[in-house]
C-alpha cells in the first residue's frame, strides 16, 4: 500500500490553493501542475521546488507518478478534462461547480463509474464550523419542522475580475454570473440543510458589470417537505457585504454570515447556549465576500481526496451529490428566461 499520493493540479488560478494543500500534507507529494501560461508555470516551479510543470495537459496524465488530478480550469471545461483524466486512471477532485450543466456533470460521474477511480468535487463551505451544529439541530430536530429559510450571497466583484481571463461573466465557460460562480456554495449548503427541491421562481438582472450573464438574481424556493427559502445572489453590493444563512422552525431560529453564528434560540435551551454557541463559532466570514484571493477551505477537501485514495473509500461529495447545486441553479436560470417557476420531478 501506498504512503503517499502523487497529486497534479491543473489551472493555477484557484488551483493554487490545491497545489498549496498538497505541498503541505504529510500524505501527499505534490508532482506536477499544469497551466497554458508560463509565466504561472514559472512561478509555481519557484515556489514548489522540484514540481514538475507542463503546458499539455494530456502529456501531463502519461506520469505514472501522478494518482490524483485537481481539475481548476474554467467552469465550462471541468467535465472534459476530468473525463480525460479518469480515462488516464487518475482520480480526480473538480472545483466548484462540477460542471455548468447537469448533463456535462453526468459525463464525470459516468467516467467515475466506467473507470472505477475515485471523483470528488470542491464545495469547502460544508466544513465551515457552525455547519456542523447547524445540520445537527435540523436533522435532530431541536428547531422543530423547517418552515423557512432565507439565503443571501451579497458579495462584491470589480470590473477587472471579469475582464481578468476573458471567462468569468460568460454563459459559455462560466455557466452563469453571480449564482453559479459565486453562490453555487451557498446553493449547496441551502439544498443540504433544507432538503429536494420541488420548485423555483425566479428573477435575474445585469446592474453593475458589462458581463453577458447576472450580477443579481432573487428566487423563491419550494422544497417537498413543504417548505420555503427565499435566495437572494449579486456581485454589485459593495463592498461586499454578507453570506446570509437563516432558518426557521417551529422551535427554533438560527442564522449565521458564513462562518459566524449570529443568532441562536432553540425552545428549552439551557439560558447560556446561546451565548457559548455564538462565542464558540466566530470565524472569518466576510472575507470570500470582499475580495476572491481570500477564499479558504480548500486544505481539508484535497486533504479528504488525498485520504480516500490512500484509505480506499468515497471522496466527501460525490459527482450526483454536487450536481445537485448545478441544477438549482440552471433551474433559476431557466426560470428568470421565460418568466415560469420550474418544476423538479
Amino acid at each position: 500500500m501506498k504512503e503517499k499520493v502523487g497529486y497534479a493540479v491543473v489551472g493555477l488560478g484557484v488551483g493554487v490553493n490545491h497545489a498549496d494543500a498538497a505541498a503541505k500534507s504529510a500524505r501527499a507529494d505534490l508532482v506536477a501542475v499544469c497551466d497554458l501560461i508560463q509565466e504561472k508555470l514559472d512561478k509555481a516551479a519557484e515556489k514548489y521546488p522540484g514540481v514538475l510543470t507542463y503546458l499539455d495537459f494530456d502529456e501531463m496524465l502519461k506520469n505514472p507518478d501522478i494518482d490524483v488530478v485537481s481539475i481548476c480550469v474554467p467552469s465550462g471545461m471541468h467535465a472534459d478534462l476530468a473525463v480525460r483524466a479518469l480515462e488516464a486512471g487518475k482520480h480526480v477532485l473538480v472545483e466548484k461547480p462540477i460542471d455548468i450543466t447537469v448533463d456535462a456533470a453526468m459525463r464525470i460521474e459516468e467516467a467515475r463509474v466506467r473507470t472505477g477511480m475515485k471523483a470528488g468535487v470542491i464545495h469547502q463551505n460544508r466544513n465551515n464550523a457552525d455547519m456542523a451544529p447547524i445540520l445537527d439541530a435540523v436533522r435532530s430536530g431541536r428547531i422543530g419542522d423547517l418552515y423557512y429559510g432565507d439565503f443571501e450571497v451579497k458579495w462584491f466583484r470589480t470590473q477587472e475580475y471579469y475582464d481578468n481571463g476573458g471567462w468569468r461573466g460568460t454563459w459559455e465557460m462560466d455557466g452563469g454570473g453571480s449564482l453559479m460562480n459565486q453562490a453555487v456554495h451557498t446553493v449547496d449548503l441551502m439544498q443540504w440543510i433544507m432538503g429536494d427541491v420541488k420548485s423555483v421562481t425566479s428573477k435575474m438582472n445585469i446592474y453593475n458589470h458589462k458581463i453577458s450573464t447576472e450580477d443579481f438574481t432573487a428566487s423563491i424556493v419550494e422544497f417537498k417537505s413543504g417548505a420555503i427559502a427565499t435566495f437572494v445572489s449579486t456581485t454589485c453590493a459593495y463592498p461586499g457585504l454578507n453570506t446570509g444563512i437563516k432558518i426557521y422552525g417551529t422551535k427554533g431560529s438560527i442564522e449565521a454570515n458564513g462562518d459566524t453564528l449570529e443568532m441562536w434560540k432553540i425552545e428549552g435551551a439551557p439560558e447560556d447556549e446561546e451565548e457559548k454557541m455564538l462565542a464558540d463559532y466566530s470565524g472569518n466570514s466576510a472575507a470570500a465576500a470582499l475580495d476572491p484571493t481570500l477564499c479558504t477551505g480548500h486544505a481539508s477537501m484535497v486533504e479528504d481526496m488525498i485520504a480516500a485514495v490512500l484509505d480506499d473509500r468515497d471522496p466527501q461529495i460525490l459527482p450526483l451529490e454536487a450536481i445537485k447545486s448545478v441544477r438549482i441553479v440552471n433551474a433559476v436560470y431557466e426560470s428568470a428566461r421565460t418568466g415560469k417557476p420550474v418544476i423538479f420531478d
